[in-house]
């Protein structure tokens, strides 16, 4: 009987410990498989573009050349923006046929896509709709807008019925949406409102980057690309992308984790009259940005 007591107690004992070997290999396997996800690379639909306000002391068809030159293949429009010197037409709702048509071919001539347009603050469901009209011309895909908080439901409504997206932008203190927070305010209860996260304001808004995208998360749609040379400093000048006091891998690193799909605007508000070599140099950050989180 002893002999079978042990024998028995013996088997128990075996499969106990290949059963606690199977769950401790289980959630090792677990862990492992979390850290792959979290490694995941999810920049294959980040674009890397310029918002035009960047060479804004030219015409529109000079500024799509420069970004041409410098490398960039997405464009963030700004409204107001003189087409040529000879034409009166400005980039905005009161564009001339002929001068939307001129642009789409000076477009397709630098084989350069308009993303975006902004900033714009319509007045108005006319104003509302005439915007939505131009973004549908191009095949925009949001408007980058600060708009006005009690056309809210009107402009979510429009975005719905033309399939494209409003991103609010956040300008410096005391800009309504200089903080994350307004801009949830306008995103409750509005599927197609969301964000066009700029990182350069924020920091000059003394806000953390990172906790700022969080806070967002799946609702940004666009990001402005700036450095700055001060923390929490409103009026703090603009300096070329990676030689200011931001610190972007976190920033990228956490749009990477939220699987971020869309386009990062250099918008560079510095050496105005000779600014292609730092957008260029802006465009190298970003990409090494990039293979970072490609390792």
């Amino acid at each position: 009987m002893t002999n079978k007591i042990s024998f028995f107690c013996a088997v128990a004992a075996l499969f106990i410990f290949v059963s606690c070997n199977n769950n401790s290999t289980s959630t090792e396997g677990a862990a492992t498989k979390d850290s792959a996800t979290a490694a995941v690379n999810n920049t294959a639909d980040w674009k890397i573009g310029v918002q035009l306000w960047t060479f804004r002391l030219f015409t529109q068809s000079e500024a799509i050349a420069k970004a041409d030159s410098a490398g960039v293949r997405y464009i963030e429009a700004f409204l107001g923006q003189p087409f040529d010197k000879t034409s009166k037409d400005t980039f905005g709702i009161s564009m001339s046929a002929a001068g939307r048509q001129k642009l789409k071919d000076v477009l397709k001539q630098h084989n350069i896509q308009m993303v975006a347009m902004g900033v714009t603050t319509p007045n108005g469901k006319d104003e509302w709709i005439k915007t939505f009209e131009l973004a549908k011309e191009f095949g925009l895909s949001y408007i980058t807008s600060e708009p006005i908080k009690t056309q809210w439901d009107l402009a979510d409504s429009l975005a719905g019925v033309y399939g494209i997206k409003i991103a609010i932008h956040d300008h410096p203190k005391p800009n309504a949406y200089w903080h994350p927070d307004s801009v949830l305010a306008a995103v409750k209860g509005h599927n197609n409102i969301g964000s066009c996260a700029d990182l350069g304001h924020w920091a000059r808004n003394g806000l953390n980057l990172v906790d700022c995208l969080k806070k967002l998360e799946g609702h940004i749609y666009g990001v402005h690309l700036k450095d700055i040379v001060k923390f929490d400093k409103t009026d703090a000048a603009d300096t070329v992308v990676g030689k200011g006091v931001i610190d972007f891998a976190p920033a990228f690193a956490e749009l990477n984790r939220q699987n971020f799909k869309g386009m990062f605007s250099i918008e560079h508000e510095s050496n105005w009259e000779n600014n292609v070599p730092d957008v260029i140099e802006t465009v190298k950050f970003y990409n090494d940005q990039v293979a970072k989180l490609k390792k």
